[in-house]
């Protein structure tokens, strides 16, 4: 991987750690989602989140093209733009967080369901990067029933 890369398929780096690269995107991508949306409005988020998907689809179909490796375990930019969709349906309460990292973490892990298809059947780019905004989506939208429940039922006193 080169150095552009290594910053942007590999997630800053976190795509190249040894162990489990993908929950170290999602980290990644978790800490810089909740930054952005400290300081600019949930459209941001949304907005940036097209827009790293499509130079994503890009960037893997270059890189695939190059190396003949199809969905290297290094990318990340998918688990990035998965973990923001999560953030934007969620929040970035501590709370929303840590339920849109485990919802999503868990779908891209087990594939259920259209995810799985996706991963399997989708070719290139836009299979690496639709599998994980699809579980992005159902991630992002368990964690928002999650805490209605929770605040319906005051479960935080």
């Amino acid at each position: 991987m080169n150095l552009k890369e290594k910053l942007f398929l590999a997630g800053l780096g976190s795509g190249l750690l040894p162990y489990a690269p993908g929950t170290w995107g999602t980290i990644v991508g978790l800490l810089l989602g909740v930054v952005i949306l400290s300081y600019f409005p949930i459209e941001t988020l949304f907005l940036l989140t097209i827009l790293i998907t499509l130079f994503g689809i890009r960037e893997i179909n270059n890189y695939e093209k190059k190396s003949g490796i199809h969905d290297d375990k290094r990318i990340v930019i998918d688990e990035i733009a998965g973990i923001w969709l999560a953030l934007c349906f969620s929040g970035i309460s501590p709370i929303a967080a840590g339920l849109s990292f485990l919802f999503f973490r868990i779908y891209d892990i087990k594939k259920p369901s259209i995810i799985g298809r996706i991963d399997r059947d989708a070719p290139g780019g836009v299979g690496v990067m639709g599998d994980d905004l699809v579980a992005g989506a159902a991630a992002g939208l368990s964690s928002a029933v999650v805490l209605q429940a929770i605040k319906h039922f005051n479960l935080l006193g």
